[in-house]
């Protein structure tokens, strides 16, 4: 890799960081509605140095960005967008492919982050609980809030064939410490678990327009899988 190459590398990652800051922001004081509190940038910060960890390879801030723009695309349907906005950031904000407690913990973290960035307690407490619910991408009926965020967190499952592919090869770049036999077992029962759901889309946008193709994603890679 060329210098200008590498410096264009760069700036394109500073210009995305940049936008992200400026979302961040937009969704904090959203949030924080009547009430005021501290410069929101030190929060972006630390949250995007979180999403850049080494050991990410699908849970980045591309993911971030996708999500971020899912729940632009679904805001109409939500409670409280900003809200939603700012469950995005935090949903994977711990994220150790090792563990299985990383919702939980980035749970935590918002219930630590957000009082003192300003934001009120009902707000912190439905940022958490929309965080938690994406343990089972399972919102109970009009959970509005909760149908959004996890729309826009599942609908990577409808992408192109092609950038479908990509995903799940990232995501088997992050669990690179599984044996083959292991991963492929514990892939096919998250893709199984996921076909039984009656639905895996609950808005209306993502009904028409993901669930035929994210299904069809999903048999397919659960058939190369068993090959």
């Amino acid at each position: 890799m060329t210098d200008s190459s590498h410096g264009s590398s760069a700036h394109g990652a500073g210009s995305v960081d940049a936008c992200l800051r400026d979302r961040w922001r937009e969704a904090l004081v959203g949030a924080r509605g009547t009430a005021s509190g501290p410069d929101p940038l030190p929060y972006a910060d630390n949250l995007l140095a979180r999403w850049a960890e080494p050991q990410r390879r699908y849970h980045t801030t591309a993911h971030l960005v996708a999500v971020l723009d899912r729940i632009d695309t679904l805001a109409g349907y939500a409670a409280d967008a900003d809200t939603v906005r700012l469950a995005a950031w935090f949903h994977d904000a711990v994220y150790r492919p090792d563990r299985s407690e990383n919702e939980e913990r980035s749970a935590a973290l918002a219930e630590r982050a957000l009082p003192e960035a300003g934001v009120p307690a009902d707000v912190t407490a439905e940022v958490a609980r929309l965080v938690r619910l994406t343990v089972a991408h399972d919102p109970a009926d009009g959970d509005i809030n909760g149908e959004v965020l996890c729309d826009a967190d599942l609908a990577v499952l409808a992408a192109p064939p092609k950038e479908y592919a990509a995903y799940a090869a990232q995501v088997r770049e992050e669990y690179g410490f599984v044996p083959d036999d292991a991963f492929r077992e514990g892939r096919a029962a998250v893709l199984r678990q996921l076909l039984g759901l009656p639905r895996l889309f609950r808005t209306p946008h993502g009904v028409a327009r993901w669930e035929p193709r994210a299904r069809q994603n999903l048999l397919t890679e659960l058939e190369l899988l068993s090959h």
